[in-house]
């Protein structure tokens, strides 16, 4: 299959994004659909989404011009817009990446990534990254990321294409892996 990788960029882009993400979210899908298929959390809107992609570039996968997969990004100036992640930067400031606290690690966050049911299976995940990678600044160290404790499928994804798990928490609902991928051992 062919797929290619951009910046989303239009209205269109970003509401394709909003509907792939309704499909995975997990108040949407069925516990059996969550474990088999994975899920997403955070549910978005086109002015998040518009706000995200002014500091980084928010990756998507097309295929015949549809949106099968992205990849979000996004900066700590996030949790001043979404006060609901607070509790994972608050955790990230715990953890320790290549023997340094994360905090003096120059990351990005992993904003969620997504790929169609329909299309799994083709790498699109370890794609999404690696593009949002050559699209950022070279002084970006690292992607760190949470993912649900009941998210198997999602962290053995993760787990397959380098991150590692760094921490957990709870933020009071869920229990939570942190995970980072390291851009200079890549």
């Amino acid at each position: 299959m062919e797929f290619t990788f951009k910046i989303a960029s239009t209205a269109q882009d970003f509401e394709q994004i909003l509907e792939l993400q309704r499909q995975n979210l997990y108040t949407l899908i069925s516990k059996e659909d969550q474990e088999k298929q994975g899920f997403v959390f955070a549910e978005h809107t086109i002015e998040i989404l518009q706000t995200m992609a002014i500091e980084l570039p928010q990756i998507v996968a097309m295929h015949h011009g549809r949106v099968v997969g992205y990849n979000l990004a996004m900066t700590a100036t996030m949790k001043e817009v979404l006060p609901s992640i607070s509790p994972m930067f608050t955790a990230f400031e715990t953890c320790t990446f290549n023997n340094k606290p994360l905090k003096n690690v120059r990351y990005l966050v992993g904003g969620q990534v997504c790929v169609d049911k329909d299309f799994r299976g083709h790498g699109l995940l370890s794609r999404l990254y690696r593009e949002t990678k050559n699209q950022v600044p070279t002084d970006y160290e690292a992607c760190v990321t949470e993912i649900s404790l009941r998210n198997l499928r999602s962290l053995k994804a993760h787990q397959k294409m380098g991150f590692q798990v760094i921490g957990t928490y709870h933020d009071g609902i869920e229990q939570w892996n942190i995970v980072a991928w390291d851009f200079r051992g890549d």
